[in-house]
């Protein structure tokens, strides 16, 4: 490698380890540890935290649901318009979230496409904590769905060839061979959206708004404590940063630990 080359590499990776280290450091550099451990105590910050958890959770857990299926089908059929679902289900990630959060208004909303039947059944969707849980489940969708295709793709012919060979049903086949060797890459997608939808803002509070015990959560004190409290704004900032770095450590780790698991099991070394 040439001494130019090498010294455009080392400021290449020095200047986006300051854009995205310095940022952090900074926030985390923010408040003394103790004054830190009591702010965690803060009322407000609890209940904040309690509705992400809930929220962020339950929104995983929908886009599991209705997600497996759907990376399923992209990932072993062919079908006229898969290049639009496919681009219809990354859309959130490009789209801004206010933007996201809007169009969920005009779909569930009173006077919504979807909202004028609901509001018949008496049922009203906005700025309530399943408004909450729905723009962090359209928001954080596509990282599901695209890691769980990916890993579904990636299965070697010759599992399912074997699996064939064996006279199992497609039913069966997914079952016991394609979930289980695209399990990581389903819990590398189910922690990533659980980590977005933890951290979502722009669609919560212009679908949901910012109702503390409600619809307020962690990001959205985060900005309401910004106006009035900001040691209390870095405490909130530095838990969340201590989740997010928690579940990518987890989602990088989880590989080895499965196949320690493995190896268990079977009684390997």
């Amino acid at each position: 490698m040439g001494g130019g080359l090498r010294l455009l590499l080392v400021l290449a990776a020095a200047g986006l380890f300051l854009l995205l280290g310095l940022p952090l450091a900074a926030v985390v550099s923010r408040v003394p540890p103790s004054e830190l451990l009591a702010r965690l105590g803060d009322p407000m910050l609890l209940e904040a935290l309690r509705l992400s958890l809930l929220t962020s959770a339950a929104a995983t857990a929908l886009v599991v649901a209705l997600g497996l299926p759907v990376a399923y089908l992209l990932a072993t059929r062919s079908f006229p318009g898969k290049r639009l679902v496919e681009v219809l289900i990354d859309l959130p990630m490009v789209l801004p979230p206010t933007v996201a959060g809007f169009a969920l208004l005009l779909a569930f909303g009173r006077h919504g496409l979807a909202g004028r039947t609901l509001a018949l059944l008496g049922v009203s969707v906005p700025f309530t904590t399943l408004a909450v849980v729905l723009a962090q489940a359209f928001i954080a969708a596509p990282f599901f769905i695209t890691a769980t295709r990916a890993g579904l793709s990636g299965i070697e012919p010759r599992y399912l060839d074997a699996a064939a060979t064996l006279r199992a049903s497609p039913g069966h086949a997914l079952r016991r061979v394609m979930l289980p060797l695209a399990l990581p890459s389903m819990l590398a997608g189910a922690g990533m959206t659980w980590a977005r939808a933890l951290g979502e803002f722009g669609a919560t509070i212009t679908f949901a708004g910012n109702l503390p015990g409600v619809t307020q959560t962690m990001p959205l004190a985060v900005y309401l404590a910004l106006q009035h409290d900001v040691d209390a704004a870095v405490a909130m900032s530095v838990l969340l940063l201590a989740l997010s770095v928690g579940v990518l450590l987890s989602i990088r780790l989880a590989p080895s630990w499965l196949g320690a698991l493995d190896r268990a099991r079977a009684g390997r070394p």
